[in-house]
């Protein structure tokens, strides 16, 4: 099956390619839709200007499989962490682990690690005990932390405000929550990432409203895929599968609630994103 056939391939309507190099800090690049066309899929985010790609890793199985994509290809690095969700699972083998993978130059963030309170597939009790873990593994590393919260603002923030003098730079990723949530997240010098939730009308409304409250030195982009599909394409994907080259178009919806230009938007949230990994973006 070639790419023009499968689900993943793009319609010329949505080759978008911004004139400045973006760099998308949430790829879960290890899921198995990317299993059959992964070179394929990078060579469109190439293609689209999306130079720099950060492959999400939730546990020490993809997180290993995030740093083997790094190796392989120029332009990826991987975070290395404990979704919530398996937080159940914590234990000192898998910290000696993540410590092992936090020397690896491929590694550039902790986590995808934090709090969800909306499914509860581990209990409170377990994701805080993984969470407080994985904070202090990012204190020893001295790498910033890539973080996910659902439905627990309060308790994320409490915790992280216990944690903040140890801790360098943290990113909330693919932010949903409410204003008030957000501002706490600011107060405590928190970037936030935003992804195609504020391309859907249908639940992403209110992230449009307050996206100007996120300063632009603080803000990064993302797509989150294969999951989140952008709801503004000018064109229909035969597959609900999203990636990396369709970033652009989450890109302009941002810079048009932000009320600043692609370009501004592209260029000042490339430069935080370099900075906060503390990596070079591939052009």
């Amino acid at each position: 099956m070639t790419s023009r056939e499968d689900d993943s391939f793009l319609p010329e309507a949505l080759r978008f390619r911004p004139t400045t190099p973006l760099v998308d800090i949430g790829a879960n690049l290890t899921h198995e839709s990317f299993q059959r066309d992964l070179g394929e899929v990078i060579t469109r985010a190439k293609s689209a200007n999306v130079t720099t790609l950060i492959v999400t890793g939730t546990d020490v199985s993809h997180a290993k499989q995030a740093v083997r994509m790094a190796q392989e290809f120029e332009g990826l690095y991987a975070t290395a962490g404990v979704h919530p969700h398996d937080a159940s699972g914590w234990d000192e083998t898998i910290a000696q682990e993540m410590r092992a993978l936090y020397h690896l130059p491929e590694v550039v963030a902790v986590g995808e690690c934090g709090l969800d309170f909306n499914r509860n597939f581990s209990t409170p009790r377990e994701q805080e005990h993984a969470f407080e873990a994985q904070l202090a593994l990012a204190a020893e590393s001295g790498l910033p932390l890539f973080l996910h919260e659902r439905d627990a603002g309060s308790r994320m923030r409490d915790i992280l405000r216990r944690w903040r003098d140890d801790i360098s730079d943290a990113v909330i990723h693919c932010f949903t929550a409410d204003q008030e949530t957000l501002h706490g997240y600011l107060d405590l010098d928190l970037h936030i990432g935003l992804t195609g939730w504020i391309c859907d009308e249908r639940r992403g409304h209110h992230l449009r409203d307050m996206v100007r409250d996120i300063p632009l030195e603080r803000l990064m982009v993302e797509t989150d895929c294969p999951y989140l599909l952008p709801r503004n394409l000018p064109a229909k994907l035969k597959g609900r599968r999203h990636e990396p080259a369709l970033l652009p178009w989450i890109v302009k919806e941002i810079a048009r609630w932000h009320s600043v230009s692609e370009t501004e938007l592209g260029a000042t949230t490339t430069r935080t994103a370099q900075r906060f990994f503390r990596i070079e973006a591939d052009t």
